[in-house]
């Protein structure tokens, strides 16, 4: 009697279990895995240009207006709005209903003190203040823009995709100090971050928000609607490329956002896998300006000088179907603001000549501390090229490795290269960060800047704000002309070359035409 009532027991469980099976498998979430290009470490977009800091501002947070897929700025968490005929007043009212992810409402005070951190970082945000950008909440849905003069980009400001993108906090978050990355994430945007599952070298995980209030459009570039066809979102770090491509072959990942350029041609022959355009990207070498070599112009010019655009984008692998060979504008050659000023004298590499401007420019052997990034493929082979460039004009490099999380907190140092600091790091800007002198923000040569780097050129800010300022097509084109070839003379950052990222995809991905000009709409996916 007891065994019979044994193996009952055993079979009931086993038919329990068996029933349970289809249920369990029905609640797991829909999951989007992404190797992420860098790991993520500053959770603060409004602290860092960083493009993983980007990211994952656009994953939690959102924007008063967003650039739909032809740039047009589009109404994002704005309803409607109204300026004066003299464009001196603004108007603009929230959506209804707008919430936080912890449920808590989005106020227009919110908004006020989230531009107000935003200008006080971004370029475009202080040319705003530059002409009295004040800011104020009417009532808990409108807030309004004052403006003491005309200011033609309002709307292109508060839709600026990149570098510092004017994403809305709460308004007690927006108030704390901008010196420092906020402490707390808490956005309206289409997923929530799961910091108790973050690990940072490991894994970023996102779950869909359920507080998220979507537009009616279709989503379009980083405007219309932003609802998830994903549960969750998970960004896996792999900076080893072979164990990258591997699991996208096994479909263990779904997308990887930046395909390092050897795995390019062997993965375009793969039925299962979509290699895509991440859109139009340049090369910077950027330096650090506080302190010698590179705060002698004459020195930024001589390393100019030695700089083949060429051989950098073939040493860092990039297809010749992806790379130009050379492009003489720091403004993303095929772009409207495409030109070729002052870019004659440095169109063609020449070590010798660059030898004899360092020996004219005084240097005196400084050491060049350069960070070299061990985990981003490309940016190392970037890094290891401006190394032997250097060298072979007759810079002291002392190159120090290390990941890019740690360069993007480094950068931050003002110290000198022998001090703890840096003296040169490269990175690279997509097409919405270099297209035109007020979007490319390593071309803000405003005196007392933050911007890594801290290049200080007045004449250079001076032609920017003309060119802002400007109405007149034919006028601008003339300021845009000679806003270059300034930036040719004082080298706020060095050009290193042009290409189109790629990316990599398992060919069952749907949506993947929605992906915009390298920005990662991953809301936009399924599968």
């Amino acid at each position: 009697m007891k065994r019979r009532t044994l193996a009952a027991f055993a079979a009931m469980a086993l038919a329990a279990c068996a029933a349970s099976f289809p249920a369990i498998a029905q609640t797991q979430p829909k999951t989007l895995k992404v190797v992420a290009h860098a790991d993520l470490k500053i959770l603060d977009p409004t602290f860092t240009t960083a493009y993983i800091s980007r990211n994952f501002g656009y994953m939690v947070y959102d924007t008063l207006f967003a650039q739909d897929s032809t740039g047009k700025p589009q109404p994002q968490m704005v309803e409607k709005y109204t300026t004066s005929k003299d464009g001196k007043q603004w108007s603009f009212t929230l959506r209804p209903g707008l919430k936080f992810s912890d449920g808590s409402a989005v106020t227009a005070a919110d908004a006020v003190a989230s531009l107000q951190r935003w200008a006080a970082r971004d370029s475009l945000g202080r040319a705003m203040t530059a002409v009295g950008a004040e800011w104020k909440a009417t009532d808990a849905r409108t807030l309004a823009l004052t403006l003491n003069e005309p200011f033609g980009m309002v709307l292109d400001a508060l839709a600026k995709p990149s570098g510092f993108p004017p994403v809305i906090l709460p308004e007690r978050l927006a108030r704390m100090p901008a010196s420092a990355p906020l402490p707390e994430v808490l956005g309206s945007g289409p997923f929530i971050f799961k910091r108790d599952e973050w690990v940072p070298g490991n894994k970023t995980v996102f779950v869909r928000n359920p507080n998220y209030v979507p537009r009616s459009e279709p989503s379009n570039g980083l405007a219309g609607s932003k609802k998830s066809n994903f549960e969750r979102v998970e960004w896996l770090y792999l900076p080893d490329a072979n164990s990258a491509v591997s699991a996208l072959k096994r479909g263990e990942v779904d997308f990887i956002e930046q395909l390092p350029p050897d795995y390019i041609a062997p993965l375009r022959t793969d039925s299962n896998i979509k290699i895509g355009s991440g859109g139009a990207y340049q090369a910077f070498l950027v330096m650090n300006q506080l302190h010698p070599p590179f705060d002698n112009p004459k020195v930024r010019q001589a390393l100019l000088q030695g700089v083949s655009q060429e051989r950098f984008m073939a040493g860092m692998g990039f297809p010749l179907d992806m790379r130009m060979a050379y492009c003489a504008t720091y403004f993303i050659c095929g772009s409207p603001n495409e030109t070729s000023a002052g870019a004659e004298p440095y169109r063609k590499a020449d070590v010798a000549k660059a030898k004899k401007m360092l020996a004219d420019a005084g240097y005196k052997g400084e050491k060049v501390v350069l960070m070299v990034p061990s985990d981003v493929p490309y940016l190392n082979a970037e890094a290891l090229m401006a190394a032997q460039t250097m060298k072979s004009i007759g810079l002291n490099v002392d190159a120090q490795t290390m990941d890019w999380a740690s360069i993007g907190a480094r950068r931050a140092k003002r110290d000198a290269g022998d001090a703890g600091g840096w003296n040169m790091y490269v990175t690279v800007a997509g097409e919405f960060d270099a297209n035109s002198p007020i979007a490319n923000a390593y071309l803000g040569a405003a005196c007392g800047n933050t911007l890594p780097g801290w290049p200080c050129d007045k004449p250079l800010d001076e032609l920017r704000t003309a060119w802002l300022k400007e109405t007149v097509p034919a006028k601008r084109k003339e300021l845009l002309d000679a806003f270059q070839a300034r930036a040719y003379q004082a080298v706020p950052y060095i050009n290193a070359g042009q290409y189109s990222a790629a990316y990599a995809a398992r060919s069952s991905l749907k949506g993947l035409d929605k992906l915009w000009a390298g920005m990662p709409v991953f809301w936009a996916l399924d599968k």
